[in-house]
């Protein structure tokens, strides 16, 4: 990652922590003149993740990001019959002998909820919601990455499994987000998602980037990708025509279910 989408993180994890920072400690923790933190907050201030307050870095708690509780099975329940459509449509796209890799998520459960019985691939996944949907497919050939495991998004995450995706070229990765915005990204809720995540975009030979229509225009604070890394968008019909636009004017195919 960039420079500065790292300082970035950094900047928002620690204000999280603190009511308030000022630019002076800022710019000692970081390393950096006070000059850069100034041009870096005024990005967190157009994006609406801190508020706009001189001299001073607090938190926006209407758009706070990680300080928010994150549950699966509370996300699971939220659109969740454009959720379902999105992952029936994208299970269409899977062929016999794919080998796919799939991203935490409640609308990737619901991708790995409709793979067939008849379905002949391998999947590679880090997650155990996505392991119980498919470990009893007979045809199914599972890779699953162990580690320390996170309850709040089922994840398990270790450099294991970090290595262990380096080796692997999948066919298809279906990957899920918190955010996606035109010039911010693709953007999570947790910093711990954030290596096991960019390394099985990087692993896909097709990237298919499942998001509820919900999901568009907002930012988290943790930088995923730029939506431009994606070859495929597929969300519901509730996406605006400005984001159509947008998706389609940067070359990536669309398809609304």
């Amino acid at each position: 990652m960039k420079k500065k989408e790292e300082r970035l993180n950094r900047l928002v994890e620690i204000i999280s922590k603190r009511s308030s920072t000022t630019i002076k400690e800022l710019a000692v923790m970081l390393d950096v003149s006070e000059m850069t933190i100034r041009r870096d907050l005024d990005t967190l201030k157009a994006s609406g993740i801190i508020l706009d307050i001189p001299g001073v870095a607090v938190l926006n708690s209407g758009n706070a990001g990680e300080t928010e509780e994150y549950l699966l099975s509370k996300a699971t329940m939220l659109h969740a019959k454009e959720k379902e459509r999105i992952g029936r449509y994208a299970a269409s796209l899977i062929h016999d002998d794919d080998c796919i890799v799939i991203d935490n998520g409640s609308t990737t459960e619901c991708l790995a909820d409709n793979i067939g019985a008849e379905m002949s691939i391998s999947v590679f996944t880090c997650n155990l919601n996505i392991v119980n949907k498919i470990a009893n497919n007979p045809n199914v050939s599972l890779i699953f990455g162990g580690g320390y495991y996170h309850p709040d998004t089922t994840l398990f995450e270790c450099q294991e499994s970090i290595q262990l995706l380096k080796k692997i070229r999948a066919t298809k990765v279906f990957v899920s987000a918190a955010g996606v915005h035109a010039t911010m990204g693709v953007t999570g809720m947790n910093s711990y998602e954030l290596e096991t995540k960019r390394e099985l975009i990087r692993s896909g030979a097709e990237k298919i980037l499942l998001a509820d229509s919900s999901k568009f225009g907002v930012i988290k604070p943790w930088f995923i990708a730029d939506i431009d890394v994606f070859d495929r968008i597929i969300s519901d019909t509730g996406l605006s025509e400005e984001w159509q636009d947008i998706i389609k004017e940067k070359g990536i195919s669309l398809e609304l279910v």
